[in-house]
């Protein structure tokens, strides 16, 4: 390929570089660029994604990729050099000028920057996505190891079983309560116990006054087995009646 030949094709490349990367791309002095050349040098901004991209794990940095074709460009690679517009260290950008300076090894023979600047930004999403997972990583292992210091007596089996004894014991006592004399007077083999009165539906409909004389006859008239009914609940409301009678 002749010198005319490989100046037009460098020439097309910046052209369809513009065209596409915009403000992205400019043409900046040779003095700027860090290289040691005095032909045309060019700076193209990177971010680790694209504008439109809603990845909130990525941190904001920028890079500048900067390069300047050579006499026998894309027969031999450009110059290139990495510089740091916001939040990149000096061994990040080392290490992203060394790969790109292989993969323009492998790509001898073609114009070849854009394909460079689409690994760089490539490069970059991985790199500090992977720093972002880290840090998140660190605050889930953080918060893991926080010691949570309980407040109050703590339950036990034990002291649950307390709990509910006491408080079945108050409600079995609550029903009783609500039981007419009427009930109360009938032979024990012949009484209702609480539970059996809930269910009969005469507790809604004694308000407070005496069950009615029907009710008496059908309470004597009733075979109740005790068996059928829980035998805690029937303890208590005993111990209770017999603490009214003595009353």
């Amino acid at each position: 390929m002749f010198l005319a030949d490989y100046k037009q094709e460098q020439d097309m490349e910046i052209e369809a570089l513009e065209a596409i990367l915009m403000d992205e791309f400019k043409e900046i002095h040779s003095s700027e660029s860090g290289l040691n050349t005095s032909n045309r040098c060019f700076e193209i901004t990177i971010c680790p994604q694209d504008d439109e991209a809603d990845d909130s794990n990525i941190p904001s940095v920028r890079l500048a990729l900067i390069f300047s074709h050579t006499e026998n460009y894309p027969d031999e690679p450009p110059l290139l050099n990495c510089k740091s517009l916001k939040g990149i260290q000096t061994s990040d950008l080392r290490a992203l000028k060394e790969k790109l300076e292989q993969e323009a090894a492998e790509n001898l023979g073609m114009a070849m920057v854009y394909t460079l600047v689409t690994s760089a930004k490539e490069w970059l999403s991985e790199r500090f996505a992977q720093d972002a997972g880290d840090d998140d990583d660190g605050e889930d292992e953080a918060a893991k190891d926080e010691v949570i210091i309980p407040h109050g007596e703590p339950v036990t089996v034990d002291s649950f079983l307390v709990w509910r004894e006491k408080f079945e014991a108050e409600l079995a006592l609550e029903r009783a309560k609500l039981i007419p004399d009427s009930a109360l007077a009938a032979p024990k083999d012949k009484r209702l116990t609480g539970r059996q009165w809930f269910e009969s539906g005469r507790a809604s409909a004694k308000g407070g006054a005496a069950a009615t004389e029907e009710d008496e006859d059908i309470d004597e008239d009733i075979d109740f087995d005790d068996d059928d009914f829980e035998v805690d609940e029937d303890d208590l409301i005993e111990h209770y009646l017999a603490d009214k009678t003595e009353s």
